[in-house]
């Protein structure tokens, strides 16, 4: 079993599943797929993706200059797919129990306060 993955790494890894970003690219889109919950700063992203790349998670796709600076892009590697597949299935699969619970909960009967 495989530990669950904390948020801001499931959505880099959910933004580079259909194709290679540069980092700026990944920052804003993160930010558009969490609603704005997740703000990625440079630093924590680039450390983030260090960490990847040395966990085989994902890999430098290319690079290029733009305007005097380096791009570099990002891709997902296969073993990068099938951890956020897993990890995807598992926080679905847990969806699915919360929200059978929460319509059995709110089916259910519930007490009505005493009349005084």
């Amino acid at each position: 079993m495989t530990t669950p993955l904390q948020e801001p790494t499931f959505l880099i890894l959910a933004v580079l599943a259909d194709g290679p970003r540069h980092g700026y690219a990944v920052i804003q889109e993160v930010a558009a797929l969490s609603g704005g919950r997740v703000q990625l700063r440079p630093g924590t992203l680039y450390g983030a993706l260090d960490r990847l790349a040395d966990q085989g998670l994902v890999t430098v796709d290319r690079e290029e200059v733009v305007d005097g600076r380096l791009r570099r892009y990002y891709g997902l590697t296969d073993d990068g797919a099938d951890l956020l597949a897993a990890d995807a299935e598992r926080l679905t699969s847990n969806a699915a129990v919360a929200l059978s619970r929460l319509r059995r909960r709110g089916s259910a009967a519930r007490p009505r306060p005493s009349q005084a």
